[in-house]
């Protein structure tokens, strides 16, 4: 079916900015998604697999947290962005999922989450009028729980290049860096408290904390090779939703092809993985 594309911004209840696309079919089956991105990674590069569902009759939603990409307007407001990384669960994912449930209401509402995406699901204020969540490398970014050269990266981030280049610029230039977009700065301060603790956003828990409150069915992916989400912080994470329905599945290593951290949406897994999880959110089966 051929895909049509919406692209629209709505606002939060703290009055931020969050910029949307919506991709939808002329033949729709009842069933919706929304697609909450990794930390600094534009929304336009879920849209092949935003298309391949929307071409199924899925409406499908990406979007940019605030403060990044088309959700924020220059580099003087990003240096003024004042939502926290509790924020973008709290706000943006929330506000998101309420857009997708008002539009579509009777629809399954199926939340994919990448990586950063699944933490801030426990912040989510919206998640009741969730169906079902895909959790995709979805982890824990304590530095310890990091091997070899990457442990020294994980921890170089956290205690040295968010606390020199952060209040040197009034945001984290990353996209400078070659990593990924730049990010407002109470974002990665945040960020980085959580990821110098061993129970990471757990050691700060508080009435906004409400993974004990998600009671749905959750599946969990990681893959071998991801040096951004080992299976073990992927493993912590999915026991935070501790009354969920959670299915932990970790790819294959066997599997010629590995997806690692960014592989999932990518068109070369459509086959191998884009299929199975589309046929689990349709009829609850991987198969």
């Amino acid at each position: 079916m051929e895909v049509q594309t919406k692209e629209f911004s709505i606002d939060t209840a703290n009055g931020t900015t969050v910029a949307v696309s919506k991709f939808f079919s002329k033949t729709l089956c009842n069933h919706s998604i929304v697609i909450s991105s990794a930390t600094g990674v534009l929304q336009k590069y879920y849209q092949p697999f935003a298309n391949y569902c929307a071409s199924k009759g899925i409406v499908v939603y990406t979007f940019d947290y605030s403060g990044i990409g088309k959700s924020i307007s220059s580099i003087s407001a990003l240096k003024k962005h004042s939502t926290n990384l509790k924020g973008w669960g709290q706000q943006d994912q929330a506000s998101v999922v309420a857009l997708a449930n008002k539009e579509y209401s009777d629809a399954t509402l199926t939340l994919i989450t990448h990586s950063i995406g699944g933490q801030i699901l426990g912040f989510n204020s919206n998640h009741h009028l969730l169906d079902k969540v895909i959790l995709v490398a979805s982890q824990s970014g304590y530095w310890k729980d990091f091997k070899g050269l990457h442990r020294l990266k994980m921890w170089s981030f956290w205690h040295a290049l968010i606390p020199i280049f952060t209040p040197l610029f009034g945001y984290l230039p990353t996209k400078n860096l070659g990593l990924f977009e730049n990010l407002p700065k109470h974002v990665v301060y945040e960020w980085a408290s959580w990821g110098k603790k061993k129970e990471y956003m757990m050691h700060f828990r508080d009435e906004t904390y409400l993974f004990d409150q998600i009671e749905l069915p959750i599946l969990s992916w990681s893959f071998p090779k991801d040096s951004f989400a080992p299976k073990e912080t992927v493993d912590w994470l999915a026991r935070q939703y501790k009354n969920a329905q959670v299915t932990r599945i970790h790819y294959p290593l066997e599997e010629e092809k590995q997806p690692g951290h960014f592989g999932f949406f990518k068109p070369a897994f459509k086959e191998l993985l884009w299929e199975q999880n589309l046929n689990w959110i349709l009829t609850n089966s991987l198969l």
